[in-house]
Parts: structure tokens; sequence; C-alpha cells
């Protein structure tokens, strides 16, 4: 009798994720120092330059995202927009009501993952044609490290580059922009500088200040808002004022001994990154893995609003068991459906360190079940909500005071086989029936 591999966990599908990480730490890292070379490559508009290869939409405005009730109202969030629909001012983020009044006749269809990530893979092929080691950040980007290239000439490496580009149009119709620096951060930089199908090199000192230096720090994965602002009290406001004027002391008494000389080397494109070609099958987020959702319409029904937690948790804990890590603590919220009134964040603790949907739920509604209630007695509707882990355990340490029930550890370890060969949908716990109503997910809105 022939035993067959199990099949591997897949935390990844059906997941809107812009990076597996958000900035070069420590263990993404080389720990020699040397001169390389990196090539970022990012596509434009990718969800909409699939859509429009797909359905020769080509020339109209589009965005993925949004869609359209019965009666013509626009619904949705817009996820990406095409060239022609930013022309209007539409921009990621924004509601699909909001596109359509800059653009009343502006094409609306919702996110096919499956689609793009089937591209997205066909790419990745593609480039190891190029260079050994090729990394996926995300579904639209790449990065290469062509250090094979760094003491030949720009004119050898700018061909190099447009051989690449050249090839992914001609095997996926898909266009995308090019950058090539000394550094994993300036070339990440650099290929959003002349989208949507631009090359730019930054090989020397000179290059950096020219065309890097102008930028705004914000633009550096790892700055975020309020690192931004603590940055801009200090008198730096591009990368430029940064890398004149700045020091890796004032970093490191802004944000810390370690993530602080971090961040000076990443802005001033000191960084040592690596090129990860593993972080797709052997990853482990240091954060832990979340899941946000908002409903096509406001909600009154709690009942419906308990599945829709209940799908997030067990959502977050499926991924939570890919990795291997288990959490004790957890945060969220719910929004309500009515403009400036925000939502309520919220906090809770389970028994110990768990990654078992039944553990994260009860305690999850110990917490909020009071609250959604009195909301929607108040006729205030729910509209979105999130749940994420706060603080993640990686070892597979007893808990001298929480023990997991072993008969339900087997349940989810044979719920898990199964969705791990037949996809997610194939089986689920009954309190993840409930939805609220209407087209809430997004391949649901493409039939």
């Amino acid at each position: 009798m022939s035993k067959h591999k199990p099949h591997p966990y897949q935390p990844e599908k059906d997941v809107h994720r812009i990076t597996l990480y958000s900035t070069i730490y420590p263990e993404h890292q080389h720990h020699s120092r040397k001169e390389r070379l990196y090539l970022h490559f990012d596509f434009a508009c990718f969800y909409a330059q699939v859509e429009q290869l797909r359905k020769k939409l080509y020339g109209l405005p589009l965005i993925i995202g949004g869609w359209r009730k019965d009666n013509g109202q626009a619904k949705g969030i817009v996820a990406t927009a095409s060239y022609e629909a930013r022309a209007f001012g539409i921009k990621t983020g924004m509601s699909a009501f909001e596109a359509y009044n800059l653009c009343p006749y502006v094409c609306m269809l919702q996110v096919d993952y499956d689609a793009y990530t089937a591209i997205s893979k066909q790419v990745h092929f593609i480039f190891k044609e190029f260079a050994p080691i090729v990394e996926r950040y995300s579904m639209d980007e790449y990065f290469m490290e062509i250090d094979f290239l760094k003491d030949k000439s720009r004119k050898e490496i700018e061909q190099f580059s447009k051989r690449l580009q050249q090839r992914i149009y001609d095997v996926t119709g898909l266009v995308g922009a090019v950058g090539v620096a000394r550094s994993k951060t300036y070339a990440k930089l650099s290929s959003s500088l002349k989208k949507p199908k631009g090359r730019t090199l930054i090989l020397t000192n000179e290059d950096e200040r020219t065309e890097i230096y102008s930028l705004k720090v914000n633009e550096v994965w790892g700055v975020g808002k309020r690192r931004y602002e603590h940055i801009l009290a200090e008198g730096y406001k591009t990368i430029g004022d940064v890398a004149d004027r700045g020091s890796e002391k004032t970093f490191i008494r802004l944000f810390g001994a370690n993530f602080g000389k971090m961040l000076y080397q990443t802005i001033t494109g000191k960084d040592q990154g690596r090129v990860m070609p593993e972080i797709s099958e052997n990853y482990t987020p240091k954060e832990g893995p979340g899941y946000g959702h908002t409903f096509s319409e406001g909600s009154l029904d709690v009942e419906r609003i308990k599945g829709e937690f209940a799908i997030a948790i067990q959502r977050v804990c499926y991924r939570m068991r890919a990795y291997g890590i288990r959490a004790k603590s957890f945060s969220g919220m719910f929004g309500y459906n009515k403009q400036g009134a925000g939502g309520v964040g919220f906090r809770f603790v389970t028994d110990g360190y768990t990654n078992i949907d039944d553990y994260i739920y009860k305690a999850c509604m110990n917490k909020i079940e009071s609250a959604l209630r009195k909301a929607c007695d108040n006729g205030i509707e729910i509209r979105n909500i999130a749940i994420y882990p706060d603080q993640i355990d990686k070892s597979e340490q007893l808990d001298v005071f929480f023990q997991e029930d072993e008969e339900l550890k087997s349940q989810i370890k044979a719920m898990d086989v199964i969705k791990n060969r037949f996809g997610q949908e194939y089986i689920c716990k009954g309190n993840t029936l409930l939805r609220v109503e209407g087209n809430t997910h997004f391949l649901e809105r493409n039939t």
C-alpha cells in the first residue's frame, strides 16, 4: 500500500496580502557587507490590467472592488484602479460610490484572486529564467538578485531589464516597471518612478541623489504615519534630508537600538536585504495573521454578524496552525455604517495560548456580544469587522493552567486535512454558516 504525502497547508490562499513583510528586519539581511545589485519589478495596476486583458476593456476606466446593486447603486471599496480611472481622480481605498461620482460610466468588477494568483505564479517562473535567486514579494511585485551584472555597463543592465519586461509581456500581455539599485529598498523605490513600464537604474551615488533623495521619507517601507511624524519633528522630510543631515543615533533615540538602526540604514540605502525565495514556503510572520472584512450593506442582525466573526476567527486560526503559532491575546474592531461614526476597538484574552477556533470565538463573544446587541438594538448598523492576534507564541511549550481538549484538537486536525486537500469551503463549523445578507464576499459578486 503506497503512502501519499499529506497536502500542505495553504495559509495565503484567498488572502489579499500586500506583502509578506513590511521592512528589512535583521533576519532578512545578509550578515556580510559587500556591494550588491537588486532588481525590483512592479506590475502597473495589476488586478485592473488582468481584467482589461481578460475582458477586452482596454481604454476604459475600470475599478476592481466595486459592484452595483440591482437598483444601480455603486457599492464596495476600490482595490485598484486602471490608469484611465485614475485620470478622473479615482484612488485605491476610496468607496465605489465616490468613484462613480467622479466617473459615472466607470466599469466595476470584483476581485478574482484565483486568476491573479495563477498569473503571478506564471510570472515567477519567468523570473527564474533570468536569475537563480528570485523572490515573489507580493502578487504583483518581484525581487531578483543580479550580482552577476554589477560589473557590467549601464547599457547592458538596461538591456537585461528590457528583455525581462518583454518576456513577461510576450507571455502574459501585461506590463510593469523595473527598478535596479544597490540596495533592496532603493530598488523598490526606483521601480515606482517610471510607471507603468519604464526602467530606472540607480547605480551610483549621483543616481541616488538625483532620483531618490527628493522622495518623502514615508515612501520607505517601515515608515508609517506615526513614525513619519516623529521623523518630521526632527526636521527630516525627504530621504535626502536623512542621508545628508541625519544620524543613526537620532533614529536609535526615536525607535530603539535595533529598529532605529535598521530604519536608518533602510532610509539611507545601506540595508543588506536578502532576496528570499524561501519566504513563500517557510515564512513565519513576526505578527499574527489578521482578517478584515467589509459587508456590502450595514447589518442589524446580531446572529449574522456573529457568524461573520466566526468566519474571521476560522480563517485566522487556520493560518496560525499553518504557521505553527499560537496566541492568547487578540485585538479587533467592528465599524458602524455611518460616515464619520468610526467604530469600536476591543481586546480579549483566552485562557491560554491556542490556535483553536472554539476557544477564541467564545472569548471574543464574551467580550463583544453585548456591545453588538446594544448597537443593533439602537438601530446602529454594523458594516465591517476585523480581528488579529497580538502576542505570538512559536513554541510547543505546555501551559500548566490551560490544556486544550485532545478530542477537539483531533477534530480540528481532521478538518485541516480536508481543507488542505479540497479547500476551506468544503468543511466548516456550523457557526460560520450565518453571514450578513448581501454579496459580502468577493467571488460571490462575480457570479
